[in-house]
């Protein structure tokens, strides 16, 4: 078994609770012991499991993953919006184009983390991830294009600290 570090498990911890206070809503003494103790032992059973490792709980990233989260959030929206008028339009002026490209990530997270991202993004979808390339399927060409321009690339990159 790999040991996690403190930090790991107690970020684990820390997560796991804060998500069973915002679940549950409630704010009395016995249930919020309850609640911690239940991330205590949920923490442990997944750090017996080897669950809790640089991948799984990826803390090296820190607040950098915060601000990715925004600006995943509002290229999700622009990209949905754009589908949305796609959809819309009678003529359904779509270009569905496969491209291949190697991402700038060294890590397995960095990664996920881009085709994930990819695939979240309406309109593209992250199809295969070998050989260190991507293999992307755009609805439209300026979808494609966008992918490749590397924005997400570089602002992922940075989010794994490179």
């Amino acid at each position: 078994m790999n040991k996690p570090t403190l930090l790991r498990l107690a970020s684990a911890v820390a997560f796991l609770f804060l998500f069973w206070v915002t679940l549950s809503g409630y704010f009395t003494p016995f249930l919020l012991s309850a609640g911690l103790a239940s991330a205590v032992a949920v923490a442990l059973f997944a750090a017996r499991m080897d669950l809790i490792d640089a991948e799984g709980h990826p803390v090296q990233l820190g607040w950098r993953i915060v601000g990715y989260w925004g600006w995943l959030s509002k290229e999700i929206v622009k990209s949905a919006w754009d589908v949305s008028k796609i959809i819309v339009d009678p003529r359904l002026p779509i270009s569905p184009t496969l491209i291949s490209f190697r991402p700038g990530q060294k890590t397995s997270v960095g990664l996920a983390i881009h085709a994930n991202s990819i695939t979240l993004t309406p309109g593209t979808i992250t199809m295969q991830t070998s050989g260190g390339e991507f293999l992307v399927h755009a609805l439209t060409r300026a979808g494609a294009e966008g992918v490749t321009t590397g924005e997400m690339d570089r602002r992922v990159s940075a989010c794994e600290g490179h």
